[in-house]
């Protein structure tokens, strides 16, 4: 979750940001260097780039609005409205992704073939791209996606698994990858491991709490992945683990174990065949029945499963350390990150008994006085078993600058201790981090981000992943901050790369990490939310302790595993083509100029002109530069030249400015569209509706026209406009308890809230779509089932919604389409109809009343949003596999 320099300060002397980034409270350089004075009204304010904005986050967060400089809460804020939204009113039965891929399966193809347009470098430092809102020249370089699992041989195969791009290998030791997983009815990694016997196994489900993370359809073996690649046959056991999160898989006595959100579970690992057997779960009550093939009963319904508030995170175990003397004796750290009384280590001596020979285990950790204060927890063997590390995230810190009690050795090796602290946030900021202990301290994103490792060949060195990198060779008596959060702030930074003397500062947020070989040489890999980064074992450090020797790992453009939540297009006026741009998970909005109807682009890269998290995104068709750009929360940005600039030092010199109406109460993407019949209308939605027909020479938020209130507490989903008729899904509350959901319209001339028949699905309403010829003639694709958003068990009623009279009246037209979430729906010029879902793109030719899957060739992950390019094309964002493009039947 990487900030947005909104109103960073640029370079005016030699040497950086140092008195701006002291005034802010972020680093140690005060009196350093001469800088603007605009910068030195803005405080620093974690990820957002207002104060307004962000107060409203912690507010919501149940924080203290005035430490506005803390990332922890807005982060924290966002991840519990994700997931409280798609739990609500329950949880995902295990059966749900094998009925919807059966389903998926039986459905005919249209004609024609998607072509993947963001298969091209993306560029983090694109020197084209220096203006206000941009963090190009953080020193991020090359990235895609983020990574949550990783393995290495010692014979040059790297092994990566994304968020929701599912398992890519390299035989090259990164580079020229290869996806292995794309028949899989899940591309969500939960974990990636190299058994003993070199067998690749793949735990779907991202265990990551941070807000964009999907359940999976369990765990799968590869026994060849140097040259073979998964099938849905490869899967262990039956759907025993489908609609779970798995975060870890470890190894002992001939048993695999996975730590997942319902438990602890263990199979035999010499096999696939026969179900996985249920270890431990702490509360029973919140575990939902879960059968095996055979239909027989492994774990009864608990009495709160339905509507439980947090009954997907009642038994969410984050590791599983297995004893190497005596591998019956297991101890798991079971926790919600936010506290519960559950919360703390257990340890079985011999899990074969059963849940009940299970206790919770009295911890004593520095720091830490009681052992429910123990949360999200990452455990480290040495290689041979007699050194135990832990890095222990502490729930009652979670609204605090950090929420990381430290890092832990077990000097014995023993699972319960007794336990040394080694690290505390201020030992690693003190060791090179671009991080400050006041205001955004090491260990703020404790909950979301880390990972722990020991080298195999020298059990006193080891690595910590958090927002970055940290390493100690001496078993914690001094660490180094190898991989920095970025270079602003340190000395060696400068906008002009000319003058920029800093290393490659690898990406924040760091989620997997694995020791391999790589042209005969030991390397660590690690997994961020920018991708793949790389450096020797025994790699270099500077002065300041930061790596030297970092090298990203998809600078060739192979991995397309970016996270988009949007994608827009207009015409390039330049070059000819579309520009297609992009709002992405972590990694800003990207721009790709020159892109032709066959798929094949006229640049040779991809640049973010856009920093931070990018959100939702509209651009004029008759010019793809005039683009609308979301930070995320309704922080919209306007750009008239696609926000290329090489240097603004000012927002005097920007080349995009801000149209954030400070709206109460948006959603982490909020929605925002333009006019279809013409495209200088705009609408946006937050608890408000904005509207403005002042079009691309808008500078100010004050041009937007307040047009409806869609209600205290409820928050715009989805929006559309036709001629100045518009339509505004919202839910409010957006969680479990109380779930609610709307929908309002100007249709028939004024705006009002649309009452919706009493068989309308009680469920996320993700998109909304409107005849490009008739304005009250819409539909509303409905979420459902997947993590993502709000459906549990019963998922099955309607997917796709039809009004003819201005919502008067509603038509379910979900015919033969699989129960599978949609989140977005389009209707051509034609009249077709192109709906995004979960798992496939599908299609209803004009006057037809059944679906198909549209076309062939696009990976069975996530389609977040839709868009018919002025091209002809459709152009589809993925949340985990890129932006995709096909030209539709005619």
């Amino acid at each position: 979750m990487r900030i947005s320099l909104a109103k960073r300060s640029r370079q005016v002397l030699a040497g950086g940001l140092g008195a701006a980034l002291i005034a802010a409270g972020i680093g140690a350089y005060a009196g350093r260097y001469e800088l603007k004075e605009e910068w030195l009204k803005h405080q620093w304010v974690g990820r957002h780039y207002n104060a307004a904005v962000m107060e409203k986050a912690l507010m919501i967060a149940g924080g203290n609005p005035s430490e506005m400089q803390n990332e922890s809460k807005e982060a924290f804020t966002i991840a519990d409205e994700f997931e409280q939204a798609r739990t609500a009113p329950g949880i995902v039965a295990p059966g749900a992704y094998s009925s919807a891929f059966g389903q998926l399966g039986a459905l005919p193809h249209t004609a024609g073939t998607w072509h993947e347009v963001t298969k091209v470098p993306y560029d983090a430092d694109d020197a084209r791209y220096r203006d206000w809102y941009s963090n190009s020249s953080g020193g991020a370089g090359y990235v895609t996606g983020r990574i949550t699992g990783l393995a290495a041989d010692n014979a040059n195969h790297v092994y990566a698994a994304g968020a929701n791009g599912g398992v890519w290998r390299s035989s090259t030791g990164g580079g020229s990858w290869t996806p292995l997983s794309d028949s899989l009815p899940s591309l969500s990694g939960g974990d990636l491991q190299l058994a003993g016997d070199g067998s690749l196994w793949y735990a779907t489900g991202e265990a990551n709490t941070g807000g964009t993370s999907y359940v999976g359809s369990g765990v799968y073996r590869l026994a060849n992945p140097t040259t073979g690649k998964f099938a849905p046959s490869d899967r262990v056991g039956g759907k025993e683990l489908e609609s779970t999160t798995i975060g870890r898989l470890r190894w002992g006595g001939g048993q695999v174990f996975a730590a997942t959100n319902r438990g602890v579970w263990y199979h035999d690992a010499s096999t696939n065949a026969g179900p996985w057997k249920v270890a431990f779960y702490p509360n029973p009550d919140y575990m939902p029945q879960i059968k095996d093939d055979a239909g027989n009963v492994l774990v009864p319904a608990g009495s709160q499963t339905g509507g439980a508030t947090n009954a997907a995170y009642k038994n969410i175990v984050n590791d599983i350390a297995i004893d190497p003397k005596n591998p019956k004796h297991v101890i798991a750290a079971i926790g919600w990150r936010s506290g519960d009384t559950y919360n703390g280590f257990y340890e079985t001596n011999d899990y074969t008994a059963g849940p009940s020979s299970w206790k919770r285990l009295n911890v004593v950790l520095g720091g830490i006085s009681n052992s429910t204060d123990v949360g999200y927890t990452t455990f480290a063997f040495s290689k041979s078993g007699d050194r135990l590390y832990a890095m222990v995230q502490q729930p009652s810190k979670i609204n605090g600058s950090t929420s990381l009690a430290g890092i832990f050795v077990s000097k014995t090796g023993s699972p319960s201790g007794p336990w040394n602290k080694i690290a505390d946030p201020q030992i690693l900021h003190n060791s090179g981090s671009a991080l400050d202990r006041k205001g955004y301290a090491v260990g703020v994103q404790a909950w979301y981000n880390q990972f722990l490792t020991v080298d195999p060949a020298n059990a006193d060195h080891v690595w910590a992943g958090l927002e970055e990198v940290f390493e100690t060779t001496d078993a914690g008596s001094h660490w180094a901050a190898v991989a920095p959060y970025w270079n602003f702030g340190f000395p060696c930074w400068n906008i002009d790369d000319a003058k920029n003397t800093c290393p490659t500062a690898p990406h924040s947020d760091q989620h997997s990490v694995a020791v391999g070989t790589s042209g005969g040489k030991p390397m660590v890999f690690i997994g961020n939310d920018g991708g793949i980064y790389t450096r020797p074992v025994n790699g270099q450090v500077n002065a300041n302790k930061n790596g030297t020797d970092w090298k990203s790992l998809t600078a060739d453009g192979t991995m397309d595993a970016l996270q988009y939540y949007s994608v827009s297009v207009g015409k390039d006026t330049k070059n000819g083509g579309v520009v297609v741009s992009g709002g992405l998970q972590d990694n800003g909005v990207s721009n790709l100029f020159g892109v032709k109807p066959d798929g094949t682009n006229g640049d040779t890269k991809m640049g973010s002109n856009f920093g931070g998290d990018g959100g939702d995104g509209a651009a004029d068709p008759a010019n793809g530069c005039n683009q609308l750009q979301e930070y995320t929360a309704l922080a919209v940005k306007i750009t008239n030249n696609c926000a290329l600039n090489k240097g603004a030092l000012s927002e005097a010199d920007a080349s995009s400015w801000s149209l954030d109406p400070g709206d109460p109460n948006p959603r982490f993407i909020a929605p925002i569209a333009v006019d279809s019949a013409n495209s200088n209308g705009f609408i946006a939605g937050g608890q408000y509706v904005y509207t403005s027909t002042k079009g691309w020479g808008m500078r100010s938020a004050s041009e937007w026209n307040k047009a409806f209130d869609l209600g205290a507490g409820h928050s715009a989903t989805a929006v559309a406009m036709r001629g100045g008729t518009g339509y505004v899904s919202w839910c409010g509350p957006c969680n479990n308890a109380g779930f609610a959901r709307g929908l309002a319209t100007n249709a028939g001339g004024t705006w009002h809230q649309v009452t919706l028949p009493s068989d309308f699905p009680n469920r996320y309403l993700a998109g909304v779509g409107i005849d490009p010829a008739n304005g009250q003639h819409a539909y509303v694709a409905v979420n459902g089932f997947s993590r993502r958003f709000t459906e549990g068990p019963g998922a099955g009623v309607g997917h796709v919604y039809e009004t003819k009279d201005g919502g008067a009246t509603w038509s379910d037209i979900s015919a033969n389409l699989p129960d599978i979430p949609t989140s977005a729906v389009k209707q051509l010029a034609n009249g077709a109809l192109v709906v995004g879902s979960d798992l496939a793109t599908f299609y209803r030719a004009p006057g037809a009343t059944n679906w198909q899957v549209l076309g062939t060739g696009l990976p069975t992950t996530t389609v977040m949003d839709l868009e018919s390019g002025p091209d002809g094309n459709i152009y589809a964002a993925t949340h985990g596999r890129g932006i995709w493009s096909i030209t539709p039947p005619a």
